[in-house]
């Protein structure tokens, strides 16, 4: 009998994984985009994976993959690896099922999804930094206890249920002409491009990875699977050092093309969907729509975004709102040299307030050896209403004689 991780997925697999998962997953909704609709100048629609049953489009293969374990393997239990979200598909779906669950985080997982993950019934335990880390911690506590590893990507199972999303796209938008998925290990991707490139070749599928944990790029020009050295991104849900067999061989196939983005974009596009579509999404969950914003001219209309996941730590969004907010220019970060006179700091405050910048933060600096005795650094935090607005404001201090520094 074959390896079921090395077997193609097809169409037909992920029409049944749909009836298969008609109890469990949601066909999550389709939301019109009018903001991005302006820039990209055509019909961009919204995805809503945040939508689904544990905030991300995870309970999907998960659910299908333990489903389908036979009465021996139920009993053994699952175990999975993740920075969160399919650690609450499997740990939901083995609890829907009546199965023991145990899942290996990585040192720094969102603590709501740990507790979330342990709500859902799972046993959590903590192994190393990143994803492969507890990946590794995963597979040898298959090998001791004889639980079934569930991995997030790599099987053809995971592959078709999160082709499920694919259908929908293509039956709630059936003029879709560009569909672009945020993706890590690559089974979401991989899942949506299989289902529609087999009713709809014409139709472009772009899959988006952060800068710092993009493996694909690398693998697709080399051919095969290539593990990264290192990761660094806030977009914990897309960390994956190195794609799978089955999803490197998918998204070769059957993929357009896979981009980048920054972290500054992922902030941009995190608080623009919290602004504009009131939706909250995690880092992850905003790298298509961060794709957008990058470059909306790439893009043919209707254009389907699709936002992976919502599970973000309160601390974190509220790191991401500021940083988005400076990527977006209506923070400002400045150092100014005034005189180490009375009525100096209300003067070079006014000045701001006159600019229309609204001062959030001030502090001094008085000993250094880039000042002279008779002066000052001031160090403010200034919000304003945008890259031009900022513009104006550090002109008009510019224009008064300040000296400044961003």
């Amino acid at each position: 009998m074959s390896d079921p991780r090395l077997s193609e997925v097809s169409l037909a697999d992920i029409e049944a994984a749909r009836e298969a998962l008609d109890s469990m997953a949601v066909c999550t909704p389709m939301e019109d985009s009018r903001w991005l609709s302006a820039l990209v100048e055509g019909p961009v629609w919204l995805k809503c994976e945040n939508l689904q049953r544990t905030g991300s489009f995870k309970i999907r293969g998960a659910y299908l993959r333990i489903s389908r374990l036979s009465a021996q393997e139920r009993a053994a239990g699952v175990v999975a690896a993740s920075a969160g979200n399919h650690a609450q598909g499997v740990a939901l779906a083995a609890t829907t099922l009546g199965i023991r669950s145990t899942v290996f985080m990585p040192e720094g997982a969102p603590i709501p999804k740990e507790q979330a993950t342990r709500g859902y019934g799972a046993d959590v335990r903590f192994h190393g930094r990143y994803l492969d880390d507890a990946m590794v911690a995963a597979r040898q506590f298959a090998a001791e206890t004889g639980a079934v590893l569930i991995h997030p990507f790599d099987h053809a199972d995971v592959v078709a249920g999160q082709g499920t999303a694919g259908l929908e796209i293509l039956e709630q938008t059936p003029d879709v002409k560009t569909v672009i998925v945020p993706t890590g290990g690559g089974g979401l991707l991989a899942g949506i491009a299989i289902a529609i490139k087999a009713a709809r070749p014409d139709v472009r599928v772009i899959g988006v990875q952060a800068e710092g944990a993009a493996a694909f790029p690398a693998s697709l020009r080399e051919g095969s699977p290539v593990p990264l050295s290192t990761m660094s991104t806030m977009a914990d849900g897309i960390a994956v050092g190195c794609p799978g067999e089955i999803t490197f061989a998918a998204v070769r196939d059957y993929c357009d093309e896979v981009r980048t983005v920054s972290e500054e974009s992922l902030s941009r596009a995190l608080l623009a969907l919290l602004e504009r579509a009131k939706m909250v999404v995690e880092p992850a969950g905003a790298a298509a729509v961060a794709a957008i914003l990058d470059a909306p001219g790439d893009f043919e209309s209707p254009v389907v975004a699709v936002l992976s996941g919502g599970n973000i730590d309160p601390l974190l969004l509220d790191k991401v709102i500021r940083h988005g907010l400076a990527a977006a220019g209506r923070y400002l970060y400045l150092r100014v040299v005034i005189p180490d006179l009375p009525g100096g700091l209300a003067a070079l405050l006014t000045r701001v307030g006159t600019a229309g910048g609204n001062v959030l933060e001030v502090a001094h600096e008085r000993i250094s050896p880039s000042l002279s005795l008779n002066e000052v650094e001031v160090r403010i935090q200034v919000e304003t209403r945008g890259e031009e607005h900022a513009g104006r404001v550090l002109a008009e201090l510019r224009e008064a004689g300040y000296t400044v520094y961003e």
